[in-house]
C-alpha cells in the first residue's frame, strides 16, 4: 500500500514534515489548520482537503473540494504518483501546486503534462528568517491597509496582476479582481505603499500562520517599476508580521526582477514551486487522463 487515508493521529508528524519543507507546504498547512481532516462533503469549503499519507510517515498528498492537488513527499517515486492518481479516479482536477519536482513527477506519472493550461509555471522559491529581514523605511513613504487606498485603483491593479501573473483573460480578471480586493480588505491581508501620499505598490499575505506568512500578490504598475517600491512595501509589511510573532516568511517569484527585490530584503533561494492551473478540469482514470470519460 503506497498511500492510506490520513487520520487525526497523523497530524503531529504531518505538521513536522510540512514545516521542514515550509517553502512548498504553506497551502497544505493553512488548509489543514482551517478545515482539518475528513471525507469531502458536498457542502465542504473549496479549500477543504481529502488527504492521504505514505505508510512510512514521510509525506502527504491531497485534493481540495475545488480540485486543487497538493503534495509534500520528497521521497515519492513515479509508482507513488501513479498510485496517487488512481486515488483521484473520477475526481475533477483543476490545478496542481507544490514543490516543482514533485508536481512534475505527479503530472508525468498520470499523463497530465499535455493537458491545456491557463498557467504552467515553475517559479523560484524563497525563504526568510525574519530575524534577517532588511526593511527600508523612507520619510516620504508610508504603508497603509488596502482598505485605505482608492478602491477603483486597487481593483484596476489587481485586474492587471491577474492578467500578467496568472494569465487570466480581461473578461475573467476584472470580476475576480473585484472579489479579491473585497476579500483582502475584509481579511486585512494586504498593504499599499504611498510615496508622497500617492499609491505606488501593493503587497499581501496569501496565508498568515502564527509561525509564518506567505507573501503574494505583489504588484507595482509598469510605469513605476525599477524604483524599489516592491521591496520596500514587502519589507515594511513583513515588519508587521514579525511584530505579531511570525518567525519565517516564504514566497515564490514570477520574474528575475521580482527575485532581486526579494533578495534585497533578505530572502534566500529555497527550491522551485510549480503552479499548474488547467484551462478546464482534468480527470485521472487509473494512470491516464487523456480520453477519460
Amino acid at each position: 500500500m503506497r498511500w492510506r487515508p490520513a487520520e487525526r493521529s497523523d497530524l503531529g508528524w504531518i505538521e513536522t514534515v510540512l514545516f521542514e519543507h515550509l517553502q512548498g507546504s504553506m497551502f497544505l498547512i493553512g488548509n489543514l489548520r482551517a478545515h482539518g481532516l475528513g471525507p469531502q462533503r458536498r457542502a465542504a469549503p473549496p479549500h477543504a482537503l481529502t488527504l492521504w499519507v505514505r505508510p512510512g510517515l514521510d509525506g502527504v498528498f491531497g485534493i481540495t473540494t475545488a480540485g486543487t492537488v497538493l503534495m509534500m513527499c520528497p521521497a515519492a517515486e513515479a509508482s507513488d504518483w501513479r498510485a496517487a492518481g488512481r486515488l483521484l479516479a473520477g475526481r475533477a482536477v483543476t490545478a496542481v501546486l507544490g514543490d516543482a519536482p514533485q508536481v512534475r513527477g505527479f503530472l508525468a506519472a498520470n499523463e497530465l503534462q499535455s493537458h491545456p493550461c491557463q498557467l504552467d509555471s515553475d517559479d523560484p522559491g524563497f525563504l526568510l528568517d525574519l530575524t534577517e529581514l532588511r526593511a527600508e523605511i523612507r520619510a516620504d513613504e508610508d504603508i497603509v491597509p488596502l482598505g485605505d487606498a482608492p478602491r477603483a485603483l486597487m481593483e484596476a491593479w489587481r485586474t492587471a496582476y491577474e492578467i500578467e501573473a496568472v494569465g487570466a483573460t480581461p473578461e475573467a480578471a476584472a470580476p475576480k479582481a473585484r472579489a479579491d480586493i473585497a476579500d483582502f480588505v475584509a481579511q486585512d491581508s494586504h498593504r499599499v505603499l504611498l510615496h508622497q501620499g500617492e499609491p505606488v505598490a501593493m503587497t499581501g499575505f496569501n496565508l498568515i500562520l502564527p509561525e509564518a506568512v506567505q507573501v503574494g500578490g505583489v504588484y507595482t504598475p509598469p510605469a513605476l517599476r525599477g524604483r524599489g517600491y516592491a521591496r520596500r512595501v514587502v519589507g515594511r509589511h513583513l515588519c508587521e508580521a514579525r511584530a505579531r510573532g511570525a518567525s519565517r516568511a516564504v514566497l515564490f517569484a514570477a520574474s528575475e526582477a521580482a527575485a532581486r527585490a526579494y533578495r534585497a530584503v533578505g530572502f534566500q533561494s529555497a527550491g522551485t514551486y510549480a503552479l499548474v492551473l488547467f484551462s478546464w478540469p482534468a480527470q485521472t482514470c487509473a494512470a491516464s487522463v487523456e480520453g477519460c470519460t
